[in-house]
């Protein structure tokens, strides 16, 4: 598209319905579409990739458990209904820049999107703390190409200790740094792949000889979690032979492994090759965009503070949601509480923001967001996790181990988006506990990764 072509989109594409522009189409920007839908506006959703992620499963994929297509489905197959509706275009682009005075965003091509109301939903990436160098030795897992990468990685470590006897033991040692529900799932279920599924597959190694560190700089893991289900979970990851490391806090991070600062006594180096980033996440790089043009305030995190209503102060036309914000809840009865950076809160807030439109456009006020909270989850492996569930007349109910692992599983399941999803999830965890057996195994080298091989000389004619 040319420069004229740009400048000449928000005219013949202006449509005499309310526009609305969500960006986004995670957990927030598909509920808020969804239910913008329903309206009569003008919707225009806009994501850098052509599908949904299921980001909760996510890690699964990085350790062999589910194919991709099992978590993702294409947004154009998810929403094809709402588009045939007439109402809704959905575009594959990402947007680098938000330009509040002329209302409209602005795509990596240059294109400029019109609005009259925007939803960001951008979600979160990686933070290493002001030490990006890291990055290139622990990755993090946020996307499709994260599990991937870490996929390779994983199941090359065991590769290249039964090719390299010399330096097997820091091959087949797996550090993950982080103790949160990501950290806790990666440490579990990669401590079951070295023990359960690989043992008898190598000659000159043992897989169940691996080693599997989980490192948290607090005094417990499941810091958002009640003492006695981090104490639990501790317990159950034991039983799994992972070393869980406390209060120790990550200095450096290198080729070699992942040097510590225990809170007493000297640092000292944890020899691993593979290392695994769970402990940081920071807004999206958009929320720097909407400072610069609205003035937002960004916390520590990049994450940008939102009015009660979800919407920035001074600009209600704009809402930010999900992970990108930072966001409080107002009960009823009650002091505002955070809201928690989970899919269950990225879900209400997108329904909540696209209901404050429709209120705008009917003349009305708009409310402050109130999240409802139905609990925790977060397994650790084969029959362990930990659960804490609110229910009515009963209370907060917190149970683990068997009981919790079947109920993480089918409250999983039930949230997938389509029944081919759903069913190949039941059926990949199925196949997986009969037989400890893991199908999405294959490596694929990348393409640039392929091509920075040298080729092989050419041998000179004698």
């Amino acid at each position: 598209m040319n420069t004229s072509d740009v400048n000449s989109y928000a005219t013949s594409h202006a449509p005499p319905r309310p526009r609305v522009v969500i960006v986004g189409c995670g957990f927030g920007g598909l509920e808020a579409t969804r239910t913008l839908a329903r309206t009569d506006v003008e919707i225009t959703l806009i994501d850098r990739t052509n599908h949904h992620l299921f980001q909760p499963l996510l890690y699964q994929v990085a350790t062999a458990g589910l194919a991709a297509p099992a978590i993702s489905a294409p947004i154009r197959h998810i929403l094809r209904k709402q588009m045939q509706q007439g109402r809704l275009t959905v575009l594959l682009g990402e947007v680098v820049a938000i330009e509040a005075a002329a209302r409209a965003v602005v795509l990596n091509d240059g294109v400029r999107i019109p609005y009259d109301h925007l939803i960001v939903a951008t979600g979160a990436t990686h933070s290493y703390f002001g030490r990006d160098e890291w990055a290139r030795y622990a990755p993090g897992l946020k996307t499709l190409a994260d599990a991937f990468d870490l996929r390779n990685r994983v199941l090359k470590a065991f590769e290249k200790a039964e090719r390299y006897p010399e330096d097997r033991q820091d091959w087949m040692s797996f550090a993950v740094i982080g103790g949160g529900p990501t950290g806790v799932e990666m440490a579990g279920t990669m401590a079951e792949i070295a023990h359960h599924t690989l043992y008898d597959e190598f000659r000159r190694i043992d897989s169940r000889q691996a080693r599997v560190l989980l490192i948290e700089g607090a005094d417990r893991i499941l810091g958002s979690y009640p003492p006695e289900l981090s104490e639990r979970a501790r317990h159950q990851l034991e039983k799994l032979k992972v070393e869980v490391c406390t209060g120790c806090r990550v200095i450096g991070i290198d080729a070699e492994g992942v040097t510590v600062q225990p809170a007493e006594g000297e640092p000292y180096q944890l020899r691993a090759r593979t290392v695994v980033w769970a402990a940081g996440v920071a807004g999206s790089p958009l929320g720097k965009s909407l400072q610069a043009a609205t003035g937002a305030t960004l916390d520590r995190a990049g994450r940008v503070l939102v009015e009660p209503d979800l919407s920035l102060p001074g600009h209600p036309e704009i809402h930010v949601i999900g992970d990108l914000a930072t966001a409080k809840s107002y009960p009823k009865q009650g002091e505002p509480t955070p809201v928690p950076g989970v899919s269950p809160s990225a879900k209400q807030m997108g329904r909540h923001a696209a209901a404050n439109i429709q209120r705008r456009l009917r003349g009305e006020a708009t409310r402050p967001f109130h999240y409802i909270d139905y609990g925790s989850l977060a397994t650790i492996g084969r029959k362990a996790a930990v659960a804490q569930v609110d229910l009515p007349l009963l209370g907060t109910v917190r149970f683990s181990g068997y009981p919790a692992w079947l109920f993480w599983l089918f409250v999983h399941i039930y949230f997938l988006i389509g029944f081919r999803n759903r069913l190949m999830v039941l059926t990949d965890w199925a196949w997986a506990y009969w037989t400890f057996q893991r199908n999405a195994r294959v490596v694929v080298e990348p393409a640039q990764a392929a091509a920075t091989v040298p080729p092989a000389p050419l041998e000179t004619p004698r």
